[in-house]
Protein backbone atom coordinates (compact mmCIF):
# COMPACT_ATOMS: atom_id res chain seq x y z
CA UNK A 1 0.00 0.00 0.00
CA UNK A 2 2.67 2.45 0.71
CA UNK A 3 4.70 1.32 -2.01
CA UNK A 4 1.28 2.26 -4.25
CA UNK A 5 1.08 5.82 -2.56
CA UNK A 6 4.90 6.58 -3.13
CA UNK A 7 4.57 5.73 -6.54
CA UNK A 8 5.14 8.27 -9.53
CA UNK A 9 1.93 7.95 -10.82
CA UNK A 10 0.04 8.64 -7.56
CA UNK A 11 1.48 12.15 -7.84
CA UNK A 12 0.85 12.76 -11.23
CA UNK A 13 -2.77 11.64 -10.45
CA UNK A 14 -2.85 13.47 -7.94
CA UNK A 15 -1.87 16.62 -9.58
CA UNK A 16 -4.11 16.34 -12.19
CA UNK A 17 -7.12 15.89 -9.46
CA UNK A 18 -6.66 19.33 -8.20
CA UNK A 19 -7.42 20.16 -11.65
CA UNK A 20 -10.84 18.31 -12.20
CA UNK A 21 -12.83 21.25 -10.05
CA UNK A 22 -11.86 23.84 -12.72
CA UNK A 23 -12.65 21.51 -15.88
CA UNK A 24 -15.89 20.78 -14.39
CA UNK A 25 -16.65 24.51 -14.00
CA UNK A 26 -15.03 25.58 -17.29
CA UNK A 27 -17.18 22.86 -19.51
CA UNK A 28 -20.26 23.71 -17.90
CA UNK A 29 -20.87 27.45 -18.39
CA UNK A 30 -17.97 29.07 -16.04
CA UNK A 31 -18.01 30.71 -12.59
CA UNK A 32 -20.97 32.73 -13.21
CA UNK A 33 -22.95 29.73 -14.19
CA UNK A 34 -22.77 28.35 -10.87
CA UNK A 35 -23.05 31.48 -8.89
CA UNK A 36 -19.40 30.95 -7.40
CA UNK A 37 -18.48 33.85 -5.48
CA UNK A 38 -15.21 35.73 -6.04
CA UNK A 39 -13.94 33.35 -2.57
CA UNK A 40 -14.47 30.49 -4.27
CA UNK A 41 -13.56 30.84 -7.55
CA UNK A 42 -10.24 32.20 -6.28
CA UNK A 43 -10.01 28.74 -4.36
CA UNK A 44 -11.32 26.53 -7.23
CA UNK A 45 -9.03 27.98 -9.69
CA UNK A 46 -5.64 28.49 -7.43
CA UNK A 47 -5.64 24.91 -6.92
CA UNK A 48 -5.91 24.15 -10.38
CA UNK A 49 -3.03 26.30 -11.14
CA UNK A 50 -1.16 24.77 -8.89
CA UNK A 51 -2.03 21.42 -10.39
CA UNK A 52 -1.22 22.40 -13.44
CA UNK A 53 2.18 24.34 -12.34
CA UNK A 54 3.77 21.03 -11.20
CA UNK A 55 2.49 19.22 -14.06
CA UNK A 56 4.23 21.70 -16.59
CA UNK A 57 7.37 21.48 -14.83
CA UNK A 58 7.58 17.71 -15.03
CA UNK A 59 6.45 17.99 -18.83
CA UNK A 60 9.53 20.31 -18.64
CA UNK A 61 12.44 18.10 -16.79
CA UNK A 62 11.16 15.22 -18.54
CA UNK A 63 11.66 17.01 -22.39
CA UNK A 64 15.71 17.62 -20.83
CA UNK A 65 16.25 14.33 -22.10
CA UNK A 66 15.18 14.94 -26.20
CA UNK A 67 15.79 18.62 -26.35
CA UNK A 68 18.67 21.43 -24.92
CA UNK A 69 17.35 22.02 -21.34
CA UNK A 70 17.62 25.73 -22.22
CA UNK A 71 14.76 25.27 -24.84
CA UNK A 72 12.85 23.00 -22.42
CA UNK A 73 13.09 26.16 -19.87
CA UNK A 74 12.20 28.33 -22.50
CA UNK A 75 9.06 26.62 -23.50
CA UNK A 76 7.97 26.32 -19.87
CA UNK A 77 8.63 29.88 -19.28
CA UNK A 78 6.07 31.01 -22.40
CA UNK A 79 3.69 28.84 -21.20
CA UNK A 80 3.89 29.59 -17.78
CA UNK A 81 3.20 33.45 -18.24
CA UNK A 82 1.13 32.88 -21.08
CA UNK A 83 -1.94 34.51 -19.01
CA UNK A 84 -0.11 37.34 -18.84
CA UNK A 85 -0.24 37.81 -22.23
CA UNK A 86 -3.92 37.16 -22.55
CA UNK A 87 -4.34 39.91 -20.04
CA UNK A 88 -2.34 42.84 -21.82
CA UNK A 89 -3.75 41.08 -24.88
CA UNK A 90 -6.95 42.34 -23.75
CA UNK A 91 -6.54 46.05 -22.61
CA UNK A 92 -3.97 46.33 -25.73
CA UNK A 93 -7.35 45.14 -28.21
CA UNK A 94 -9.83 47.34 -25.87
CA UNK A 95 -7.63 50.27 -26.79
CA UNK A 96 -7.19 49.65 -30.59
CA UNK A 97 -10.93 49.34 -30.87
CA UNK A 98 -11.34 52.43 -29.35
CA UNK A 99 -8.80 54.99 -30.63
CA UNK A 100 -9.45 58.33 -29.52
CA UNK A 101 -11.77 58.52 -26.88
CA UNK A 102 -11.04 57.95 -23.14
CA UNK A 103 -11.75 54.60 -22.99
CA UNK A 104 -8.92 53.61 -25.36
CA UNK A 105 -6.70 55.46 -23.64
CA UNK A 106 -7.39 54.34 -20.30
CA UNK A 107 -6.99 50.49 -21.51
CA UNK A 108 -3.37 51.34 -23.57
CA UNK A 109 -2.22 52.76 -20.16
CA UNK A 110 -3.52 49.66 -18.24
CA UNK A 111 -1.63 47.18 -20.82
CA UNK A 112 1.41 49.05 -19.68
CA UNK A 113 0.90 49.64 -16.70
CA UNK A 114 -0.05 45.33 -16.03
CA UNK A 115 2.87 44.39 -18.57
CA UNK A 116 5.32 46.83 -16.46
CA UNK A 117 3.68 45.64 -13.09
CA UNK A 118 4.57 41.48 -14.38
CA UNK A 119 7.89 42.20 -15.16
CA UNK A 120 8.97 43.93 -11.66
CA UNK A 121 7.03 40.97 -9.75
CA UNK A 122 9.36 38.56 -11.49
CA UNK A 123 12.45 40.31 -10.68
CA UNK A 124 11.58 42.39 -7.52
CA UNK A 125 9.87 39.35 -5.78
CA UNK A 126 10.89 36.64 -8.20
CA UNK A 127 14.48 36.50 -8.52
CA UNK A 128 15.11 37.70 -5.09
CA UNK A 129 12.49 35.32 -3.36
CA UNK A 130 13.93 32.19 -5.12
CA UNK A 131 17.27 33.43 -4.35
CA UNK A 132 16.53 33.67 -0.54
CA UNK A 133 14.15 30.42 -0.67
CA UNK A 134 17.24 28.79 -2.41
CA UNK A 135 19.89 29.83 0.50
CA UNK A 136 17.02 28.39 3.19
CA UNK A 137 16.83 24.97 1.63
CA UNK A 138 20.09 24.10 1.40
CA UNK A 139 19.83 23.27 4.64
CA UNK A 140 17.82 20.24 3.95
CA UNK A 141 18.89 19.83 0.41
CA UNK A 142 22.26 20.54 0.50
CA UNK A 143 22.20 21.90 -2.80
CA UNK A 144 25.61 22.18 -4.56
CA UNK A 145 24.51 25.33 -6.03
CA UNK A 146 25.29 27.45 -2.67
CA UNK A 147 27.91 28.81 -0.70
CA UNK A 148 27.50 29.33 2.39
CA UNK A 149 29.87 32.58 3.68
CA UNK A 150 30.33 34.37 7.00
CA UNK A 151 28.90 37.86 6.78
CA UNK A 152 25.93 39.92 7.03
CA UNK A 153 24.00 38.24 4.02
CA UNK A 154 27.05 36.90 2.78
CA UNK A 155 25.57 33.15 1.00
CA UNK A 156 25.16 33.12 -2.43
CA UNK A 157 24.01 31.00 -4.95
CA UNK A 158 25.91 30.51 -7.70
CA UNK A 159 24.63 30.14 -11.35
CA UNK A 160 24.67 28.32 -14.61
CA UNK A 161 27.27 29.59 -16.83
CA UNK A 162 25.39 28.40 -19.67
CA UNK A 163 22.82 31.31 -18.93
CA UNK A 164 25.18 34.07 -20.71
CA UNK A 165 23.78 34.07 -24.05
CA UNK A 166 20.14 34.91 -22.32
CA UNK A 167 21.66 37.69 -19.88
CA UNK A 168 23.31 39.19 -23.14
CA UNK A 169 20.00 38.96 -24.63
CA UNK A 170 17.81 40.53 -21.88
CA UNK A 171 20.79 43.28 -21.43
CA UNK A 172 20.14 44.10 -25.34
CA UNK A 173 15.91 44.31 -24.86
CA UNK A 174 16.75 46.10 -21.67
CA UNK A 175 19.23 49.26 -23.25
CA UNK A 176 16.29 49.13 -26.05
CA UNK A 177 13.35 49.81 -23.57
CA UNK A 178 14.42 53.02 -22.48
CA UNK A 179 14.17 54.27 -25.93
CA UNK A 180 10.15 52.84 -26.53
CA UNK A 181 9.11 56.05 -24.52
CA UNK A 182 11.14 58.53 -26.86
CA UNK A 183 9.06 56.61 -29.98
CA UNK A 184 5.29 58.27 -29.03
CA UNK A 185 4.45 54.66 -27.73
CA UNK A 186 4.59 51.01 -28.40
CA UNK A 187 5.04 50.44 -32.37
CA UNK A 188 5.74 47.85 -35.08
CA UNK A 189 9.36 48.72 -34.66
CA UNK A 190 9.36 47.81 -31.72
CA UNK A 191 7.89 44.67 -32.59
CA UNK A 192 10.08 43.77 -35.12
CA UNK A 193 13.10 44.54 -32.43
CA UNK A 194 11.80 42.52 -29.53
CA UNK A 195 10.90 39.98 -31.19
CA UNK A 196 13.32 39.67 -33.23
CA UNK A 197 15.78 39.33 -30.46
CA UNK A 198 13.65 37.03 -29.18
CA UNK A 199 13.90 34.93 -32.53
CA UNK A 200 17.58 35.27 -32.45
CA UNK A 201 18.25 34.14 -28.86
CA UNK A 202 15.52 30.75 -29.64
CA UNK A 203 17.18 30.24 -33.07
CA UNK A 204 20.59 29.99 -30.87
CA UNK A 205 19.61 27.66 -27.58
CA UNK A 206 17.40 25.13 -29.84
CA UNK A 207 20.88 24.48 -32.06
CA UNK A 208 22.42 23.10 -28.59
CA UNK A 209 23.44 20.32 -27.51
CA UNK A 210 21.28 17.73 -25.62
CA UNK A 211 23.61 17.24 -22.32
CA UNK A 212 23.25 14.53 -19.31
CA UNK A 213 22.01 16.74 -16.59
CA UNK A 214 21.69 15.47 -12.92
CA UNK A 215 19.63 11.96 -12.54
CA UNK A 216 16.12 12.74 -12.33
CA UNK A 217 13.35 11.24 -8.99
CA UNK A 218 9.98 10.98 -9.32
CA UNK A 219 7.45 11.82 -11.57
CA UNK A 220 10.02 13.01 -13.86
CA UNK A 221 12.34 9.71 -13.92
CA UNK A 222 9.12 7.33 -14.58
CA UNK A 223 8.43 9.13 -17.64
CA UNK A 224 11.90 9.42 -19.33
CA UNK A 225 11.91 6.09 -18.73
CA UNK A 226 9.51 5.75 -21.35
CA UNK A 227 10.49 4.34 -25.19
CA UNK A 228 11.44 7.72 -27.22
CA UNK A 229 7.99 7.95 -29.01
CA UNK A 230 5.40 7.84 -25.73
CA UNK A 231 8.07 10.33 -24.25
CA UNK A 232 7.55 12.86 -26.60
CA UNK A 233 4.07 12.09 -26.57
CA UNK A 234 3.66 12.30 -22.69
CA UNK A 235 5.13 15.72 -22.84
CA UNK A 236 3.48 17.19 -25.26
CA UNK A 237 0.44 16.09 -23.74
CA UNK A 238 1.61 17.53 -20.48
CA UNK A 239 2.25 21.33 -21.64
CA UNK A 240 -0.85 21.38 -23.54
CA UNK A 241 -2.92 20.46 -20.73
CA UNK A 242 -1.24 22.14 -17.87
CA UNK A 243 -1.05 25.34 -20.35
CA UNK A 244 -4.67 25.29 -20.95
CA UNK A 245 -5.35 25.00 -17.22
CA UNK A 246 -3.32 27.82 -16.73
CA UNK A 247 -4.72 29.88 -19.58
CA UNK A 248 -8.28 29.26 -18.27
CA UNK A 249 -7.95 29.50 -14.67
CA UNK A 250 -5.43 32.55 -14.21
CA UNK A 251 -7.61 34.94 -15.43
CA UNK A 252 -10.59 34.40 -13.24
CA UNK A 253 -8.18 33.84 -10.46
CA UNK A 254 -6.50 37.27 -10.73
CA UNK A 255 -10.28 39.29 -11.46
CA UNK A 256 -11.24 37.19 -8.48
CA UNK A 257 -8.24 38.43 -6.48
CA UNK A 258 -8.85 42.28 -7.70
CA UNK A 259 -12.73 42.11 -7.09
CA UNK A 260 -11.20 41.02 -3.10
CA UNK A 261 -8.81 43.81 -3.44
CA UNK A 262 -11.51 46.48 -4.45
CA UNK A 263 -13.85 45.24 -1.45
CA UNK A 264 -11.35 45.64 0.81
CA UNK A 265 -10.67 49.33 -0.68
CA UNK A 266 -7.64 48.50 -3.17
CA UNK A 267 -7.58 51.46 -5.85
CA UNK A 268 -8.93 49.43 -8.95
CA UNK A 269 -5.49 50.83 -11.12
CA UNK A 270 -3.35 49.35 -8.35
CA UNK A 271 -4.83 45.91 -8.79
CA UNK A 272 -4.43 45.79 -12.61
CA UNK A 273 -0.96 47.29 -12.15
CA UNK A 274 0.21 44.59 -9.42
CA UNK A 275 -2.43 41.83 -7.66
CA UNK A 276 -3.40 40.63 -11.58
CA UNK A 277 0.30 40.13 -12.39
CA UNK A 278 1.25 38.39 -9.45
CA UNK A 279 -1.60 36.33 -9.79
CA UNK A 280 -0.25 35.56 -13.42
CA UNK A 281 3.19 35.21 -12.28
CA UNK A 282 1.90 32.63 -9.65
CA UNK A 283 2.25 29.39 -12.02
CA UNK A 284 6.03 30.36 -12.79
CA UNK A 285 6.94 30.89 -8.99
CA UNK A 286 5.35 27.97 -8.14
CA UNK A 287 7.30 26.49 -11.01
CA UNK A 288 10.67 27.60 -9.70
CA UNK A 289 9.70 26.69 -6.05
CA UNK A 290 9.40 23.10 -6.65
CA UNK A 291 12.49 22.78 -9.11
CA UNK A 292 14.82 24.63 -5.66
CA UNK A 293 12.72 22.02 -3.47
CA UNK A 294 14.19 19.46 -5.46
CA UNK A 295 18.12 21.58 -5.20
CA UNK A 296 17.53 22.22 -9.03
CA UNK A 297 18.28 25.65 -8.13
CA UNK A 298 19.94 26.17 -11.62
CA UNK A 299 16.91 25.16 -13.63
CA UNK A 300 14.69 27.55 -11.63
CA UNK A 301 16.92 30.14 -12.01
CA UNK A 302 17.32 29.47 -15.69
CA UNK A 303 13.57 29.46 -16.34
CA UNK A 304 13.23 32.56 -14.33
CA UNK A 305 15.82 34.13 -16.38
CA UNK A 306 14.32 32.81 -19.62
CA UNK A 307 10.46 34.11 -18.50
CA UNK A 308 12.22 37.98 -17.66
CA UNK A 309 13.43 37.65 -21.63
CA UNK A 310 10.09 36.21 -23.04
CA UNK A 311 8.21 38.74 -21.25
CA UNK A 312 10.75 41.72 -21.81
CA UNK A 313 10.31 40.97 -25.49
CA UNK A 314 7.56 38.85 -26.50
CA UNK A 315 4.91 40.41 -24.21
CA UNK A 316 6.06 44.05 -25.02
CA UNK A 317 6.27 43.34 -29.08
CA UNK A 318 2.76 41.92 -29.69
CA UNK A 319 1.20 44.61 -27.56
CA UNK A 320 1.42 46.91 -31.18
CA UNK A 321 0.47 43.61 -33.03
CA UNK A 322 -2.56 43.31 -30.97
CA UNK A 323 -3.55 46.92 -31.26
CA UNK A 324 -2.78 47.13 -34.54
CA UNK A 325 -5.21 43.93 -35.54
CA UNK A 326 -7.68 45.96 -33.23
CA UNK A 327 -7.84 49.09 -34.66
CA UNK A 328 -7.82 47.95 -38.42
CA UNK A 329 -4.50 49.65 -39.65
CA UNK A 330 -0.53 49.31 -38.52
CA UNK A 331 -0.73 52.23 -35.19
CA UNK A 332 1.17 52.78 -32.41
CA UNK A 333 -0.37 51.61 -29.17
CA UNK A 334 0.07 55.87 -27.03
CA UNK A 335 0.56 55.83 -23.27
CA UNK A 336 0.66 58.72 -20.83
CA UNK A 337 3.68 60.64 -18.87
CA UNK A 338 2.95 58.15 -15.87
CA UNK A 339 3.46 55.14 -17.81
CA UNK A 340 6.75 56.93 -19.49
CA UNK A 341 8.17 56.74 -15.88
CA UNK A 342 7.04 53.21 -15.63
CA UNK A 343 8.53 51.58 -18.72
CA UNK A 344 12.04 53.46 -17.51
CA UNK A 345 11.45 52.25 -14.08
CA UNK A 346 11.53 48.90 -15.27
CA UNK A 347 14.02 49.11 -17.48
CA UNK A 348 16.47 50.24 -14.80
CA UNK A 349 15.63 47.11 -12.51
CA UNK A 350 16.46 45.22 -14.98
CA UNK A 351 19.27 46.81 -15.53
CA UNK A 352 20.20 46.27 -12.09
CA UNK A 353 19.37 43.10 -11.87
CA UNK A 354 21.47 42.15 -15.00
CA UNK A 355 24.12 43.68 -13.16
CA UNK A 356 23.98 41.37 -9.82
CA UNK A 357 24.10 38.64 -12.45
CA UNK A 358 27.25 39.15 -14.33
CA UNK A 359 29.49 37.16 -12.45
CA UNK A 360 26.99 34.52 -12.39
CA UNK A 361 26.33 34.52 -8.80
CA UNK A 362 23.32 36.01 -6.34
CA UNK A 363 23.93 36.66 -2.69
CA UNK A 364 21.64 37.12 -0.45
CA UNK A 365 22.42 40.45 0.04
CA UNK A 366 21.69 41.35 -3.49
CA UNK A 367 18.64 39.69 -3.08
CA UNK A 368 17.61 41.37 -0.03
CA UNK A 369 18.39 44.83 -2.32
CA UNK A 370 16.07 43.61 -4.78
CA UNK A 371 13.07 43.31 -2.70
CA UNK A 372 13.84 45.66 -0.48
CA UNK A 373 13.97 48.51 -3.60
CA UNK A 374 10.80 46.54 -5.45
CA UNK A 375 8.43 46.58 -2.07
CA UNK A 376 9.53 50.48 -0.95
CA UNK A 377 8.71 51.54 -3.93
CA UNK A 378 5.07 49.75 -4.24
CA UNK A 379 4.19 50.90 -0.69
CA UNK A 380 5.28 54.17 -0.81
CA UNK A 381 3.39 54.85 -4.53
CA UNK A 382 0.36 52.74 -2.66
CA UNK A 383 0.37 55.33 0.24
CA UNK A 384 0.75 58.52 -1.65
CA UNK A 385 -2.89 57.04 -3.77
CA UNK A 386 -4.18 56.37 -0.78
CA UNK A 387 -3.43 59.38 1.27
CA UNK A 388 -3.28 62.09 -1.16
CA UNK A 389 -7.19 64.28 -2.09
CA UNK A 390 -6.29 65.25 -5.40
CA UNK A 391 -5.74 62.55 -8.12
CA UNK A 392 -3.65 64.44 -10.07
CA UNK A 393 -1.52 65.82 -7.20
CA UNK A 394 -1.03 62.01 -6.59
CA UNK A 395 -0.21 61.03 -10.09
CA UNK A 396 2.53 63.59 -10.28
CA UNK A 397 4.07 62.41 -6.78
CA UNK A 398 3.70 58.59 -7.92
CA UNK A 399 6.05 60.23 -10.95
CA UNK A 400 8.97 61.35 -8.95
CA UNK A 401 8.81 58.51 -6.52
CA UNK A 402 9.20 56.73 -9.86
CA UNK A 403 12.06 58.72 -11.23
CA UNK A 404 14.07 58.80 -7.99
CA UNK A 405 13.87 54.69 -8.26
CA UNK A 406 14.86 54.90 -11.61
CA UNK A 407 18.15 56.83 -10.77
CA UNK A 408 18.89 54.71 -8.09
CA UNK A 409 18.73 51.17 -9.84
CA UNK A 410 20.70 52.78 -12.87
CA UNK A 411 23.46 54.32 -10.50
CA UNK A 412 23.55 50.46 -8.63
CA UNK A 413 23.94 49.02 -11.72
CA UNK A 414 26.15 51.05 -13.71
CA UNK A 415 28.85 50.63 -9.97
CA UNK A 416 28.22 47.07 -10.26
CA UNK A 417 29.08 46.90 -14.36
CA UNK A 418 32.20 49.22 -13.93
CA UNK A 419 33.77 46.48 -11.11
CA UNK A 420 32.99 43.53 -13.06
CA UNK A 421 33.61 44.82 -16.86
CA UNK A 422 35.88 41.86 -17.34
CA UNK A 423 32.83 39.17 -16.20
CA UNK A 424 30.87 41.51 -18.80
CA UNK A 425 33.13 41.27 -22.09
CA UNK A 426 33.52 37.32 -20.47
CA UNK A 427 30.06 37.42 -21.14
CA UNK A 428 29.81 38.95 -24.23
CA UNK A 429 32.24 36.62 -25.44
CA UNK A 430 29.95 33.40 -24.44
CA UNK A 431 27.08 35.09 -25.77
CA UNK A 432 28.92 35.16 -29.19
CA UNK A 433 30.88 32.19 -29.39
CA UNK A 434 27.18 30.28 -28.72
CA UNK A 435 25.94 32.34 -31.90
CA UNK A 436 29.02 30.93 -34.12
CA UNK A 437 28.37 27.27 -32.44
CA UNK A 438 24.59 27.54 -33.81
CA UNK A 439 25.02 28.97 -36.79
CA UNK A 440 28.37 27.52 -37.87
CA UNK A 441 30.03 24.28 -36.96
CA UNK A 442 27.48 22.95 -34.13
CA UNK A 443 30.42 22.40 -31.93
CA UNK A 444 30.20 23.53 -28.07
CA UNK A 445 31.85 26.62 -26.95
CA UNK A 446 34.38 26.79 -24.09
CA UNK A 447 32.53 28.34 -21.61
CA UNK A 448 35.72 29.04 -18.98
CA UNK A 449 34.26 29.60 -15.01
Amino acid sequence: MTDRLQHPLTALAFAVLLTIPWVVIELTGGPHAHHLSHLATVAVSGIAVLGASFLLAWGAETAEKDVPRAFALAVLAVLAVAPEYAVDALYAWTAGANVGTARGMEAANLAVANMTGANRILIGLGWSGIAIFTVYQAKRTRDSSVEHKDGFLASRVHLDHDIGTEIVFLLAATVYAFFVPFMGGIGIVDTIVLVGLYLAYISIIIRGDVEEHEDQVGVPAYLQAFSRPKRIATVLSLFAYSGAMIFTAVHPFATGLEALGQAAGVPPFFMIQWIAPLASESPELIVVAYLVNKARSTAGFNALISSKLNQWTLLIGTLAVVYSIAAGYVGTLPFDHKQTAEIWITAAQSFFAIAILTNFKISLREAATLLVLFVTQVVAEYYVIVTTASEARATEISILILYAYTVLYIVLGAALLVSRRQQLQALFRTAAGDARDAMGSGQPSKHSD
